[in-house]
This record gives C-alpha cells, structure tokens and sequence, in this order.
C-alpha cells in the first residue's frame, strides 16, 4: 500500500508563501503528475513530500503514519532528478547498487535487484559503461533504474525529460507509462508540459501561484475545466476566448451576445447570474469549423497557419481583436488575410462568469 494524505500543507521562504494551503489524496498505484507554470509551486510541493524542505505548515501522511519530520532517508520514497544526478566515475552498475550497498544490503540481493532493473529499463548492455558513455536517454534510464532497486513505497519524479530532445521525450514517456504499468507502482510526476500530464496521467493536480486549481482525469479536466486558468492551461492549441455578455437566462439555458458581434444560445445553467454581466465563452480548436462564405456565427481574418502534415492550426483575428485558433485538415491552408467564416456547435462551449469560474455545464458533454 502507498496512500499519501497531504493536509493544509504550507511553504514559506524568506516570508513569501510558496505553498499555501494544500490538500491532497493519492491512491495506492495512481500515477499523479503536478502539472502548471513556472513558479507555481509544484517542485516545491514534491520536495516538501520527499522531505528535501522543511514544512512550515501542515501534515504529511504516508499509510496512515505522519512523515512530516521524517528524514528524506526514512521516507521510503525515491526520486529521480531533472539533472539525472549520477555519479561519473562509477559504472552504471554501481550506480544502480550505490543506495542498497550503503544499506549494507546482502550481495545476492543487490545483484538481483540490480539485474531485475537492468532488464526491466533494457540496461544489460550498458552495465559496465560509465555516465559520460551515455546518451541522455540512457542516463534519465539510470537514474529511474536507481530508484527501481530500492522498491519505494512512491516514485517522485521531478521534471525527468525536460533535458532531453523532443523525439527522446517522447520515447521516454512512452517507456515511464509502460514502466507504471509494469511495476503497479505509485507515481507523482512533475511537469511544466500539459502534453505529459494528459498522457501520463491517471489523476492531474493542475497547480498556480501555490493552490491548487482542479484536481482530476485528464478527460474530466479537458472537458469540464473549473475555470478559465485551467482552460487555457490544457490542451493544444489552447481553448479559444471571446467576451461577451449575458443577454438572457433560463432555467437550463442563456443567451449571450459576443463583443465580436452575434448571439447565441447555450445549453448551461447560469441561473446564479445576473442578465448583463460580463461572461467568457471558451471554444476548443477542434470544435470550430471553417464555413462558407456569408454563413457561419463569427466572420474572421486570417493570421498565420502553422501545417503539422495531417492538421493544420490557423491562427485567425475576430473583429474585437480576439485570436482563435482553427484545427482542420492539413491541406488546408487559408492565405493571410482571408476573410473567414466559422461555425460551431454550442453544445461544445464553454461558459465562465466574471471571476473566471465556470459556469455549470452538463455531464454528457464529456463523452
């Protein structure tokens, strides 16, 4: 069992909050990754729970037992760093024994172990290689490899990709989903990149300015965002955003008129607010299509198109100066400055009122 409870968990340096009031549940065998910009707290949070800081504030619990003053050692847990942090002059080999030989573990179980993760991270060829004879895949393998072998209750990982290129990144997050399944082993994942976290993802924690915005599935979080931040910080390319304001409200639906000219009428309750406030609809790329000319609810001007083979994403300017982006086919290409017509379904919108909270929008939508 690997059951992590975090409660009202507070950070602080030099009197500035970093971390300011976390509460948390992970499940035994969840893979959970942190995920939010820069300077949101999320490295902090994993480092508060391998304890490599001190807690101002609030309680950790592992398995029902409080670890909050416990020494990172005691833990139980192990961590695998950004900077892979491998001893250079020793083969990978002895890198990969280093913590158990320190436990003066037995030599029987250290080679077991050693060799059951070797084969696991497809290792055996490189045992006897040293680090700088490494590619930067096979090193970020080394360094999960050291943490395999000493069988922790959680795995922490603390952006381990950032430093590789992007078809490696890729590989290797293919290989750390495989590796989850494998060991059915408790995971918390840290990551800047939104790509990672819905991929990897059983549960995504998305993180900013040290609270915690909306914790959930990846699909729950892409389809029913609890608010604007979290909208706009998942998916690529990112949700569309047009003001407008609240025309009229019904008991399951609301007219809202766009500052980008037309009006339209949504399937969500908005019935806690008021006709004439200010509302934000959100529309992803995949659900805006490109109508003929002269029909359509938004007439735009196209900015520049980037062509990825099978899709290609335009960039287009609505008459407010609002920027959406389009995903289509890729052999469609508009040139700069086209006027265009777009359509789409309301059903697929997004609603949120003045305080970027979203407004209630049902289930089914999700499928």
């Amino acid at each position: 069992m690997a059951d992590l409870k975090i409660r009202n968990l507070k950070k602080g340096f030099d009197g500035t909050a970093i971390i300011k009031g976390i509460d948390l549940d992970i499940r035994d065998r969840e893979f959970v990754v942190f995920v939010g910009p820069s300077g949101c707290g999320k490295s902090t949070l994993l480092r508060l729970i391998a304890g490599l800081e001190e807690v101002s504030s609030g309680h950790i619990e592992l398995d029902g037992k409080d670890i909050t003053d416990v020494a990172p050692a005691r833990r139980d847990l192990a961590m695998v760093f950004q900077t892979y942090a491998l001893y250079p002059h020793m083969t990978v080999r002895k890198n990969l024994s280093f913590a158990l030989d320190l436990a003066r573990v037995g030599k029987q179980e250290v080679e077991a172990k050693v060799a059951n993760a070797a084969r696991i991270l497809q290792l055996e060829a490189l045992l006897e290689r040293k680090p700088r004879q490494l590619s930067g895949g096979q090193r970020q393998r080394v360094a999960i490899g050291r943490a395999i072998v000493r069988n922790p209750k959680i795995f922490l990982f603390d952006e381990p990709l950032s430093n590789l290129d992007a078809a490696l990144r890729v590989q290797t997050r293919l290989e750390l989903a495989r590796l989850h399944k494998d060991l059915q082993a408790t995971m918390i994942y840290v990551t800047h990149d939104q790509v990672e976290a819905m991929t990897l993802a059983d549960k995504v924690v998305v993180l900013n300015g040290g609270r915690i915005e909306q914790v959930g599935s990846p699909l729950e979080l892409y389809h029913h965002p609890a608010n604007l931040f979290v909208a706009g910080f998942l998916g690529t390319p990112k949700m569309g955003f047009l003001r407008g304001t609240l025309q009229q409200v019904e008991a399951d639906s609301c007219t809202v008129q766009l500052e980008c000219g037309g009006q339209l009428s949504l399937p969500l309750s908005a019935a806690g607010l008021a006709v004439g406030s200010s509302v934000t609809l959100g529309v992803r790329p995949e659900h805006l299509n490109v109508a003929a000319a002269g029909t359509g609810r938004l007439q735009v001007t196209a900015d520049v198109s980037e062509r990825l083979g099978s899709d290609t994403f335009c960039h287009v300017r609505c008459s407010s100066g609002e920027m959406l982006t389009v995903r289509v086919r890729g052999d469609f290409a508009p040139r700069y400055g086209d006027t265009l017509a777009l359509d789409f379904d309301p059903a697929h919108c997004h609603l949120f009122d003045a305080d970027g909270q979203a407004v209630a929008k049902p289930l089914q939508q999700a499928a």
